[in-house]
């Protein structure tokens, strides 16, 4: 079983401390749509978008409770990455455990998908700590833990 791995937790307890903190992170090169979702990009409660890049193979969609295992990477609106496993192990983590964003946007996935999602800023660190605005992330889901 990989790691435990999860940037969010560590995150949200940063900020919410009032700390600061540096971190130095490998920048994987942007898509092309970052800074808008194009307009065959799904969109849930009208918060988040997303478009499947490549679709899985699982017929199950995580729950709130499940832990997952994924891979990953983060970019600001500007192509700015601020976080990724690229070149690392995947994260495994609790949908309950990471911004809104993701919560919602996994329990859209099935294992073996990889979607990309337009994250605003309220369903992710809420204007609390950078990055600060709407982040797009590519999300694999490799599994699921019940």
């Amino acid at each position: 079983m990989p790691p435990m791995r999860s940037p969010f937790i560590l995150a949200m307890i940063v900020s919410l401390a009032g700390v600061a903190s540096a971190q130095s992170t490998k920048q994987v090169p942007p898509p092309a749509n970052l800074k808008t979702p194009p307009a065959t990009a799904a969109k849930k409660t009208f918060t988040i978008q997303s478009v499947v890049i490549k679709p899985g193979t699982g017929k199950v969609h995580p729950k709130v409770t499940d832990m997952v295992t994924v891979n990953y990477t983060g970019w600001t609106t500007d192509g700015k990455t601020f976080d990724t496993t690229s070149g690392g192990e995947p994260a495994t983590l609790g949908l309950n455990e990471v911004i809104t964003g993701w919560t919602e946007g996994l329990q859209l996935m099935v294992e073996g998908e990889t979607r990309r999602f337009w994250i605003p800023e309220q369903l992710a660190y809420r204007g609390r700590r950078e990055p600060y605005g709407t982040l797009v992330f590519d999300i694999e889901l490799i599994s699921i833990k019940k």
